[in-house]
């Protein structure tokens, strides 16, 4: 990634990226989504993201359609990469939980989740960010299961 500096847009942007996450909706769905979604297999995921009418898919849905949308924005280059990685890492963090089940979620949508994913194969500190996650996921969900 090459180091630039961020414009007063992308300030102004990532504020605006940050405003979202405050809605109350979109808070609650991300906490739903952080501390009780923690899909074991693809069924469990499946059985969330084709219950339509439900409170739980439209937090799955709201959340990972948030994510990506700030991830196509670096992707399209109207936000520096560095600045939103600097101030961003949720969205490693969901996909961190679901990278078990991604091959097979990737089988039925191939798109879910490509822009997130596109990041971490696009810059090294977003991969970095990832890989962190999904090491402090594999701990989390081992004390889960635990207790």
């Amino acid at each position: 990634m090459q180091k630039t500096l961020a414009s007063n847009g992308d300030a102004e942007l990532i504020l605006k990226l940050y405003e979202l996450r405050t809605e109350p909706v979109l808070r609650a769905a991300r906490a739903w989504m952080a501390v009780e979604f923690w899909p074991g297999t693809a069924e469990e995921f499946f059985a969330v993201l084709n219950e339509f009418g439900s409170h739980h898919n439209a937090y799955l849905r709201q959340v990972v359609s948030y994510w990506e949308m700030a991830a196509a924005l670096v992707l399209h280059g109207a936000l520096s990469a560095e600045l939103f990685l600097d101030t961003n890492g949720e969205l490693f963090f969901l996909a961190a939980k679901l990278a078990h089940i991604m091959p097979e979620i990737q089988a039925q949508r191939p798109t879910y989740m490509a822009k997130t994913l596109k990041l971490v194969e696009t810059h090294a500190a977003a991969a970095m960010m990832f890989e962190g996650m999904k090491k402090n996921i594999e701990k989390m969900r081992a004390a889960r299961q635990a207790s």
